[in-house]
């Protein structure tokens, strides 16, 4: 079953004048196409290089807030406007292909629960992403840390939960484009100043066409940890797979620990194996964060592992389409019983993980490689 690629006719302006204040939208004859079938131009902010290297002081390490696969990312003020501004590393395992990518995809994206891209910059061999600033940078910088975990209670954690759902909805389901993420991660789940998440990177994304719901690919990339089984051993992608790693996210935000790299000192399941044995002896509030206060709502708490188990169930078909997803989150009452899902542990898949690049993340336990060749 093909894939439609996000098609590429990048005619950038190559912009030169440094003496510029304000960004040029681009004209005609120099759009962006989305869509080999569709041809249809878009219009994003292009900014010069100068302006964009004052806005960060000439990326003091003083304005560094993290780096991934893409390369480092810089805070800025540009207008009086605090930007976060993504530089694509000349060392990068990513390239132009993703740089395009991440420029088509998100730009043509507008949701609550996204990261917004104000523009771009390229100039010789520099090229930049310039977003809007997230002052809590990156989910995976509250959650496994234990000091900063408190800081989220358990109404912040559902709060952030029930909107990666609604973001994720709109790639999958609402979306015009209908984007497969494949990169769902906590370090690439931003928090505003609110701690609203907003899903971000969207180098490795992938946009369906038509009525296709699935494809295959010889080039698996993404994060081991948070792939699905059909994804990471046979190169299987679809909408499931975003499924898949929004579930780990789930079991992730309500444990405060990770999937990739869990011990017990009972079994060797991973953090997905770990609630499942739990959910069956009955013992699913000894999987909340222990650096939580009793939540007030136990049986939201609950009714969210048994989401995240639905979402991790082995079977593709079993999973539940992120409509449904976000239709549990806010109702009461019994959920459909989820069958065993598929755990990975570090003995049983010695793959390696991959990710794209992460603008503040604060984790260096996502481990980059190039590729994975699927059977």
């Amino acid at each position: 079953m093909g894939v439609l690629l996000i098609g590429f006719s990048f005619k950038l302006f190559w912009y030169r004048r440094r003496n510029r204040r304000h960004a040029q939208p681009m004209g005609e004859g120099e759009s962006v196409q989305v869509c080999e079938s569709q041809k249809e131009a878009m219009e994003l902010p292009l900014f010069s290089f100068s302006i964009i290297a004052q806005s960060t002081a000439s990326f003091s390490p003083e304005n560094r807030l993290g780096e991934g696969g893409f390369g480092p990312v810089y805070k800025g003020l540009l207008e009086g406007k605090e930007i976060a501004v993504k530089c694509l590393s000349k060392t990068s395992r990513q390239g132009l292909d993703e740089f395009k990518n991440e420029v088509i995809c998100i730009s043509k994206l507008q949701h609550r629960n996204l990261v917004k891209l104000l523009g771009c910059s390229i100039e010789g061999d520099e090229k930049l992403l310039i977003y809007e600033y997230m002052p809590n940078r990156s989910l995976d910088f509250f959650i496994f840390d234990k000091t900063q975990s408190t800081l989220l209670d358990w109404t912040k954690r559902f709060h952030i939960i029930e909107g990666i759902a609604r973001g994720l909805l709109y790639l999958n389901q609402d979306s015009r484009l209908r984007i497969i993420h494949r990169d769902l991660k906590a370090s690439n789940i931003l928090l505003d100043l609110d701690m609203n998440p907003k899903i971000s990177d969207f180098g490795i994304a992938r946009s369906f066409g038509g009525n296709e719901t699935q494809a295959n690919t010889a080039r698996v990339v993404g994060t081991y940890g948070y792939m699905s089984p059909e994804y990471a051993l046979d190169g299987i992608f679809s909408t499931k797979s975003d499924v898949f790693s929004f579930g780990v996210l789930v079991l992730e935000i309500v444990s405060g620990s990770r999937n990739r790299g869990f011990v017990h000192t009972k079994h060797d399941n991973n953090l997905i194996g770990h609630a499942w044995r739990m959910y069956n002896e009955g013992r699913s509030m000894e999987l909340v964060d222990s650096t939580l206060d009793e939540p007030s709502d136990s049986s939201e708490v609950l009714r969210s592992i048994e989401v995240g188990l639905l979402c991790v169930q082995q079977s593709p078909e079993d999973r539940p389409d992120m409509s449904s997803v976000v239709r549990m989150l806010g109702i009461e009452g019994a959920l459909q019983k989820p069958k065993q899902p598929a755990f990975f542990t570090e003995r049983k898949f010695h793959g390696a993980d991959f990710s794209s690049s992460t603008y503040p993340t604060s984790s260096t336990n996502d481990l980059p490689v190039t590729e994975i060749v699927a059977r």
